[in-house]
């Protein structure tokens, strides 16, 4: 049986939160939990997080739809 990769569930540490900014907009982040991803509404852009470390490259960012 192989079982399908679902994305972990971090927990990002409140104090990060608070001093990381989108890389493109200099604009506030929100920590959507549930897909593991930092969004930027500015942007509309979704940086990953993995291994409880967001990844803040633009192109590894995913695109958010309108």
């Amino acid at each position: 049986m192989t079982e399908a990769a679902a994305p972990l569930v971090t927990d990002v540490d409140p104090r990060l939160l608070e001093v990381l900014i989108c890389p493109v907009t200099r604009t506030p982040l929100t920590y959507d939990r549930a897909k593991g991803e930092l969004v930027s509404k500015a942007a509309k852009l979704a940086y990953p997080i993995r291994d409880g470390v967001p990844i803040m490259l633009p192109e590894e960012a995913r695109t958010l739809e309108e």
